[in-house]
């Protein structure tokens, strides 16, 4: 009998287990479908290349009856997956029981169990192995391993019958049909029970991976809306603190001073303020709308920087910072609004602690691979080692006033970018964090 070991391993890589088993039972039907084909195919080219040098009985007008009928289940069976009906196990688990119908009318006229096709039996069992539940893998290898012994039984008797007068061949024979059973019986317990584990542990496998990218997803846009909203705080800031400032001053005022021009004027003012804040809060809500064509729009590093010393210098006047660009080269960079606050939340974290003044330099990067580089420097006391120690973890500040969630924002908007954020003290000079993020490939 040929090795069936081929077969097992050309049917287990076949196969791909998904972690849903609706999903898997479709496209396991239709290999199920190819396979039938295939080896159809096979054996009547096998049969035709044996007869040619052979000389032995060969029915062929039940095998081309037995070949048609199996063709036709096939192409039934493919206009069968071209309907949206659900495939379910028990389908997929009648599929398999025709395979084994044709094979029992084949060795019905043919050698019984010693002809070798005889062996998909075991491919059966492993297909059942990799696509169906346990309960019915273990219904499918017993009756396989009831179905080899009864034609095993068979055989064994006539074989008593006709070889009466020869004990020796006929004992030879026996112990080889024993021997090919105890081989099927211990593959099919083999394939029942391992492979039907592993098949298990696959399914669970993909599901909690599928599990942990749909969490990881969310968590990934979780902090990138709570970064993108922790700027948008800081935005929200100056036009509310202005709008603060002017409404408190008319309040003050005189009805004899409050003139239509200064009112118009005062009111001017608060036109824009307002127009700010809504503009913030634009960014926010649309900021993960797929037809937002701001998400994969790209800007010069230079007007990236302009805008953010505008932000900076208006929202503090009094602060000291030195922008400067160390490169020649203007490259494109993501026009991300997280990015942006990250940038600005850092800075802003440098201008707190700074005694007198913040450097900011970006510069490019030459390589293996072309980077943006920003350093935010500043003069303050540095940065004590027990924060040191928890740098970039969500709840740590050096200022009662804030949460200590801006770092650990910043953080996970610039790893979403595929950057990192490093920080360090410089000796007495204070402390300086250094952004570095991949540039995108030039148009």
């Amino acid at each position: 009998m040929p090795s069936s070991s081929g077969f097992i391993t050309v049917i287990s890589s076949l196969l791909k287990v998904s972690a849903d088993g609706n999903s898997a039972t479709r496209p396991g039907l239709q290999r199920l479908l190819l396979l039938r084909a295939f080896v159809t195919l096979a054996s009547l080219l096998g049969l035709f290349l044996f007869h040619s040098v052979s000389s032995l009985d060969i029915p062929f007008a039940f095998i081309y009856t037995l070949s048609v009928a199996i063709f036709v289940t096939v192409i039934l069976g493919y206009w069968r997956l071209s309907k949206s009906w659900i495939v379910s196990n028990a389908e997929l688990f009648g599929h398999l029981l025709i395979d084994v119908l044709f094979l029992v009318l084949l060795l019905i006229n043919t050698s019984g169990v010693g002809n070798p096709l005889i062996s998909y039996l075991l491919v059966l069992l492993a297909v059942s192995a990799t696509l169906l539940p346990r309960s019915l893998v273990f219904i499918f290898a017993l009756g396989t391993v009831l179905l080899y012994s009864s034609f095993m039984l068979a055989d064994l008797n006539t074989e008593h019958d006709m070889h009466i007068n020869a004990a020796s061949e006929e004992t030879t024979f026996q112990l080889h049909l024993v021997g090919m059973w105890v081989i099927f019986l211990v593959s099919a317990l083999l394939i029942t029970f391992f492979i039907t584990r592993m098949a298990e542990a696959i399914r669970d496998r993909e599901l909690n991976l599928a599990i942990a990218r749909e969490a990881e997803m969310s968590s990934e846009q979780l902090v990138a809306i709570g970064t993108l909203a922790a700027g948008t705080a800081h935005a929200l800031g100056t036009p509310l603190s202005t709008m603060a400032v002017l409404l408190s001053d008319l309040d003050k005022m005189e009805s004899e001073n409050l003139t239509p021009a200064r009112i118009k004027e005062d009111i001017t003012l608060l036109r824009q303020q307002v127009n700010r804040c809504k503009h913030s809060l634009t960014q926010l809500t649309l900021y993960y709308n797929k037809d937002n064509s701001e998400q994969d729009a790209r800007i010069h590093l230079s007007e990236l920087m302009n805008d953010i010393k505008g932000y900076v210098t208006n929202v503090h006047p009094s602060a000291t910072i030195t922008f400067t660009t160390d490169s020649a080269q203007d490259p494109f960079v993501a026009a991300n609004p997280s990015f942006r606050h990250a940038v600005i939340n850092i800075i802003e974290n440098a201008i707190r602690a700074s005694t007198s003044h913040v450097e900011v330099t970006s510069k490019v990067l030459t390589g293996n691979s072309r980077q943006l580089e920003i350093s935010i420097k500043d003069d303050g006391p540095g940065i004590p080692a027990e924060v040191m120690e928890r740098v970039g973890q969500p709840f740590i500040s050096m200022n009662k006033d804030h949460m200590g969630l801006g770092i650990y924002l910043a953080n996970a908007a610039v790893q979403r970018l595929g950057g990192s954020i490093e920080m360090f003290n410089v000796k007495n000079s204070g402390a300086q964090t250094t952004i570095r993020i991949p540039l995108p490939e030039q148009v």
